[in-house]
């Protein structure tokens, strides 16, 4: 293209380019460029006269030649599919009348900041720098699959999408891409999915106080998702289901102070993922499932009332919880399992209570999952549960057992001190002693001398077979307890 048939304002940019110094259109810095439809031709630059200048521009060997332009409308598709660029790209607070074309492209740094565009397609992108959309309003799919970034990619209070339209794909496309840094999106307002299944990310993820809309739908698909140290998303607004299955976050998944919500489907799918700290701490109650099956857990600190009234948690493992509180408060998540008794969750809760040196709360989840256990058995079956429980809680409760039998011994003894039974062998028998006699009767391996001797009679004599009988079972009971206590150590 030759330089006299620019127009003035796209001969101050060719003129600019090789100086890399950039060109101001700008009247004010608080302009709004979506409103760049109606700027007229002074600030209007043809995307085939950028195409030129960035393909095969004017350049000094004294000078890094640069594209660098604020406040300007484009006209026409900026298309650089497949081509290399050797110049950064700086087009801010630019109005795009067509979305750019990038596919392919080999470029060394991108830069939109605070542009309107309907659009921008760079699948498979190839970038030396950045690329930032920060503050940009992007009404289009922004399409960056399988791009590999070897610095960072911005979208800091990016607009993605419009509110009043349901997307055909996703606003925001990062799958299966590489970026060596950070993903910065922090403030992001996405009416759409945002897509991030299988990328690679070597820093951070940062979606702080972002907000996801896609209501009855998939707000943020993120499975098998890498990254290098953390997932922040505190403050998080999502309308969606956020899917984060099979990712690997080896330090923190923080959704403090978030509200998910996805009534009818999944809000927070974790399942088979691995993850060094889950947090949910201050945020709202969550509105949906929330399914952590197989997930790995160093720290999972998620407090009661955050919880949904459905969860999946079979095969979750974690080593911590927190915050620290009574079994009692714990137990309730479990009961809400869509998949019903599961025995490993409360094995792992109880495993948590250990490592945290709570032994007694150890004790009630074991004693919870016994109960829960025997919901399942038939009624016949139940019967020797409930028998144990009621005697000595399963055996996690031994101090029943004791409060029972000094039920059962007084009672005994003061009924047949009232009554004394006839010996059967008067001048045989040892003198008769009440309290010994019914501890003789309760004590089923004891034999103190005192049962093979006396004989009652009537309603006593019924009496005592229900002490024989009581006797047994605290006895066998006792030592189930026992033998249980001694397997877990």
């Amino acid at each position: 293209m030759e330089i006299t048939d620019l127009t003035p304002a796209e001969r101050r940019v060719w003129e600019a380019f090789p100086l890399g110094e950039g060109v101001d259109f700008r009247e004010g810095e608080d302009e709004d460029p979506a409103q760049g439809a109606s700027w007229g031709p002074e600030r209007t630059l043809r995307a085939e006269v950028l195409r030129a200048l960035l393909l095969d521009g004017p350049v000094r060997d004294d000078r890094i030649a640069g594209l660098k332009v604020w406040g300007a409308r484009i006209t026409g598709r900026l298309d650089l599919k497949y081509g290399t660029v050797e110049h950064s790209i700086r087009l801010r607070c630019c109005h795009f009348d067509q979305a750019p074309d990038l596919y392919g492209a080999r470029i060394v740094t991108l830069v939109l900041n605070d542009s309107v565009l309907p659009g921008l397609t760079a699948g498979n992108l190839r970038s030396e720098g950045v690329v930032r959309i920060t503050c940009c309003r992007i009404a289009g799919p922004v399409r960056l699959a399988g791009a590999k970034i070897s610095s960072g990619f911005f979208a800091n209070a990016a607009r993605l999408g419009s509110p009043d339209e349901t997307p055909e794909e996703p606003v925001l496309q990062l799958n299966h891409a590489e970026v060596s840094t950070d993903v910065w999106a922090a403030g992001l307002v996405a009416h759409g999915q945002v897509r991030m299944n299988g990328a690679t990310v070597g820093g951070q993820v940062n979606l702080e106080n972002a907000e996801l809309y896609a209501p009855g739908g998939t707000a943020l698909h993120a499975e098998t998702l890498t990254v290098g140290t953390d997932l922040h998303a505190r403050g998080l607004r999502a309308r969606g289901r956020v899917n984060v299955s099979g990712a690997r976050i080896p330090r923190h998944l923080s959704l403090t102070g978030a509200r998910l919500s996805h009534p009818g489907g999944q809000a927070l799918r974790a399942s088979s993922s691995v993850v060094g700290e889950l947090w949910l701490r201050g945020a709202a109650p969550v509105e949906g499932v929330v399914n952590l099956r197989g997930a790995q857990v160093d720290l999972l600190h998620v407090p009661p009332d955050v919880w949904p009234g459905q969860v999946r948690l079979d095969g979750l493992g974690y080593r911590v919880l927190a915050p620290h509180l009574p079994a009692e408060q714990r137990l309730p998540l479990l009961e809400r399992d869509t998949d019903g008794y599961l025995p490993y969750s409360y094995e792992q809760l109880s495993t948590a209570y250990r490592t945290a040196g709570d032994d007694a709360a150890a004790r009630t989840v074991q004693l919870a999952k016994l109960r829960r256990h025997r919901r399942t058995l038939p009624r016949y079956a139940r019967l020797w549960g409930y028998v144990q429980d009621a005697a000595v809680g399963y055996g996690f409760r031994p101090m029943r057992a004791a409060g029972w039998l000094l039920v059962l011994l007084c009672t005994g003894t003061l009924a047949f001190a009232l009554h004394r039974p006839p010996a059967l062998k008067p001048s045989e028998a040892p003198g008769f002693n009440p309290f010994v006699y019914t501890l003789d009767l309760l004590l089923p391996i004891v034999d103190f001398g005192q049962q093979g001797a006396y004989a009652p009679r009537g309603w006593y004599q019924w009496l005592s077979y229900l002490l024989i009988a009581t006797g047994w079972v605290l006895a066998t009971t006792i030592a189930a307890g026992v033998t249980r206590s001694l397997n877990r150590q």
